[in-house]
């Protein structure tokens, strides 16, 4: 069935069984998507979306994107699955490409941001009972970070609104201010094992780190002989302009992390590590499964493929800046009602200066633009790498549309 059709299905009968046999671990929206292609999404009675969240962060090279889909049909024919105590010739020629790319010696493949997560702090822990003593294994991160929803990446995560139902946590992990470089160097002491940063806090509100203090986590892990992690699976694949957003800021952490828009809609995180910590992990230490399957490799593959053919990170960096450009336009226009745009390459948050934004995202679906709202005053944009400075232009006077009505 092709993109725009509408389908012949009850969507509310499909929604009553959502609610009855569906856990209530989300909370829905009142649309049922049915295809894509692209930027665009379509509901089940053919209206047409622009996409701005992209399956929060995942479909870089767009919705159904031809080469991806055709890398997956192939493949599905051939092999989906085999053990990773075997070899396949899709894994290595992957990781060797995102070591390549990322600056990175060896990768773990599993199918999650947080599992690429637990992996590195299994390595880091391991890692520092080799290198500095039995007893060090906490790990330091920031205030408003996020990092999975395991119980080893909960604790990690410095929220308490995840953390609370699920207490006692995982013991091990000290949390202090973003950007406060006096606390993380009191923080640091003979048990620590590694400090682990999002270059750009993503559900927080997309809060970004500053190049400066990147490079100081950098200085004060050398000099305390501790590893430095970069959660990257939002802000990694190219999303802010740069294939890992570290390297925008000059950084070449120990570990990194990638997910998301890793295998275009596929399953997929890789933890990925570089000197001593790249050669932590031995047999039995870890796996996964299903990670690194030939059916998720090869739809990576296909991404890098599109991703370097189209330009992509370029149109990130590009696109990125109009748009946010824009945003700030619409800022200084209504600066009663706006506070601030902020992000780098297509991630992006408009801050409200009151609480509006879930309103004004469910105003935005009304008017076929998919966004996301983060608490009560801020607005997450993730559109995949593909869309253009139209598809921007078009989401800025649906803003301005819904704030003035």
């Amino acid at each position: 069935m092709s993109a725009g059709t509408t389908w012949t299905i009850d969507a509310a009968e499909l929604q009553a069984w959502d609610a009855e046999y569906v856990m209530t671990t989300y909370a829905r929206l009142p649309v049922m998507f049915v295809s894509g292609e692209g930027a665009r999404l379509w509901d089940a009675d053919g209206k047409e979306y622009l996409d701005f969240l992209s399956g929060i962060a995942v479909c870089g090279v767009g919705h159904c994107n031809p080469r991806v889909a055709e890398a997956i049909s192939r493949q599905a024919s051939t092999l989906m699955h085999t053990s990773n105590l075997f070899y396949t010739p899709l894994q290595p020629r992957l990781a060797r490409r995102l070591c390549e790319l990322s600056g990175m010696e060896r990768a773990f493949f599993g199918n999650s941001g947080a599992e690429a997560n637990e992996c590195a702090l299994k390595i880091a822990r391991k890692w520092a009972k080799q290198h500095r003593g039995p007893d060090c294994f906490e790990v330091v991160t920031f205030e408003g970070s996020f990092h999975g929803r395991t119980m080893a990446t909960i604790a990690a995560t410095a929220q308490p609104k995840y953390q609370e139902p699920f207490r006692p946590l995982v013991p091990g992990f000290r949390h202090v201010p973003l950007g406060d470089l006096p606390a993380l160097d009191a923080a640091i002491g003979e048990r620590t094992c590694a400090v682990m940063i999002e270059p750009i806090q993503g559900e927080s509100g997309v809060r970004v780190v500053s190049p400066d203090f990147l490079a100081a986590i950098r200085a004060l892990c050398d000099e305390a002989g501790v590893l430095m992690i970069a959660d990257e699976v939002q802000t990694g694949m190219g999303r802010t302009g740069r294939f890992l957003a570290c390297q925008g800021a000059g950084v070449r952490p120990d570990i990194v992390t990638l997910a998301k828009s890793l295998a275009g809609g596929v399953p997929m995180g890789v933890c990925l590590a570089s000197g001593a910590a790249a050669r932590t992990l031995s047999p039995g230490d870890h796996a996964s499964t299903f990670g690194g399957q030939p059916l998720a490799c090869a739809a990576a593959l296909a991404v890098l493929d599109v991703m370097e053919e189209q330009q992509l990170i370029d149109n990130a960096a590009s696109t990125g800046a109009f748009f946010l450009d824009a945003l700030r336009s619409l800022v200084r226009a209504m600066p009663d009602r706006l506070l601030e745009a902020r992000g780098a390459g297509l991630m992006v948050a408009l801050e409200f200066r009151e609480p509006i934004a879930r309103n004004t995202m469910l105003a935005l679906l009304a008017d076929g633009v998919v966004v996301n709202a983060i608490g009560d005053r801020i607005l997450r944009f993730l559109p995949p790498l593909v869309v253009t400075e139209n598809d921007c232009a078009r989401v800025v006077s649906a803003l301005r549309r819904v704030l003035c009505p």
